[in-house]
């Protein structure tokens, strides 16, 4: 069995208030004990993502950054930001009573960002720079809401909520990453965990998806691999639900060392 093993941060691996994963330790240490690859899902950049990389000791793995927009390899210098410069200019196209709505990270200080993610000033700096994706707070109702989005995709740019914000990028998901990651690693099986909406493809294309408790969000609708158990539920919150599942599925596949 060749296993590889996806995962969202914020809410997921990170506790949503405080960004920890100290609760997950247990189950970082088997992952590393049985050689297994842990690969990094986010709508993070890979600015942020790097550090945690590095201080997960993640080795050669990949990092699946943006919500899936693109995929980043360990010490590369990241893409060009030609897609986020069409979707800022997809921004400028819409109508200004809709626009209004909207503030993405583009159109904040890092102060602001700071202000509306809990990330200290120097986080919310490396979360501006983007390159594929634009992450922001939507302000209007629910018909003014679908205008926006209707306006967006006429232009190619698609639209998925995710714990915090609305974020808009040219339509590739963590599913769609996930799946070139794991064909790259020559994984035959998958884990992806994950606690919002915009897991919830990467969550249905494993081999076993996680869906880790979040009670500061609205919980994900039950999915169909629930009914035989190949998609399961945490009953404790963040990392700590995280290390639970991890720690049960490798005892699971018998992927672990002692």
């Amino acid at each position: 069995m060749r296993l590889v093993i996806f995962t969202d941060l914020d809410g997921t691996l990170l506790d949503h208030d405080t960004y920890s994963h100290a609760p997950a330790a247990q189950a970082l240490a088997a992952l590393k004990a049985a050689g297994v690859p842990l690969v990094l899902a986010s709508s993070k950049t890979g600015a942020e993502m790097a550090p945690l990389h590095a201080e997960l000791g993640l080795g050669e793995a990949p990092m699946i950054v943006e919500n899936g927009a693109g995929v980043l390899e360990p010490g590369a210098d990241g893409a060009g930001d030609a897609a986020y410069r069409k979707i800022r200019a997809a921004l400028d196209a819409v109508p200004s009573d809709l626009r209004a709505h909207y503030r993405g990270f583009g159109d904040m200080t890092d102060a602001e960002v700071s202000d509306v993610t809990g990330l200290p000033p120097e986080g919310a700096a490396l979360a501006r720079q983007r390159c594929h994706s634009e992450p922001g707070v939507w302000s209007g109702d629910d018909a003014a809401l679908a205008r926006f989005l209707d306006t967006l995709d006429g232009q190619g740019v698609s639209a998925r909520h995710g714990g915090r914000f609305l974020t808009l990028s040219l339509g590739r998901t963590k599913a769609d990453a996930m799946r070139e990651v794991a064909d790259r690693l020559g994984a035959d099986t998958t884990i992806a965990l994950g606690d919002a909406p915009n897991d919830v493809e990467m969550l249905e294309q494993a081999t076993h998806g996680v869906i880790v408790r979040n009670d500061h969000g609205t919980p994900l609708p039950r999915l169909a691999g629930e009914e035989n158990d190949r998609i399961r539920r945490t009953a404790e919150i963040g990392p700590s639900g995280w290390n639970a599942a991890v720690l049960a599925l490798l005892q699971d596949l018998g992927a672990t060392t002692g």
